[in-house]
C-alpha cells in the first residue's frame, strides 16, 4: 500500500497535507519496495512539506496584519 494519492497538493488544507506527510514519512522509513516508489514518495513528501509551509507563512502574515491593525488602533 502506498501513501501516494492523486489529490493535487495545492488543493489540500494544512491538516490534510500534514496528515499525508506523516504517512509518507512513515512509509519512507519502512522502505518502499522499489527505488521508483521511494522517489515518488520523496517527491510527494517535498510537495506536501512545501504546502504546509505555505499555509504556515500565510497564517503568520495574517497574524502580523492583525497585530499591526491592533497596534495602530491602540495608537489612536
Amino acid at each position: 500500500m502506498s501513501a501516494l494519492n492523486d489529490t493535487p497538493v495545492e488543493t489540500l488544507s494544512f491538516e490534510a497535507a500534514r496528515d499525508e506527510l506523516v504517512t509518507v514519512v512513515a512509509e519512507l522509513e519502512q522502505g518502499a519496495p522499489t527505488l521508483e516508489q521511494s522517489l515518488a514518495l520523496w517527491e510527494r513528501g517535498e510537495a506536501l512539506a512545501a504546502r504546509c509551509e505555505e499555509w504556515l507563512l500565510g497564517a503568520k502574515r495574517r497574524l502580523d496584519a492583525a497585530r499591526a491593525a491592533a497596534d495602530s488602533g491602540d495608537a489612536s
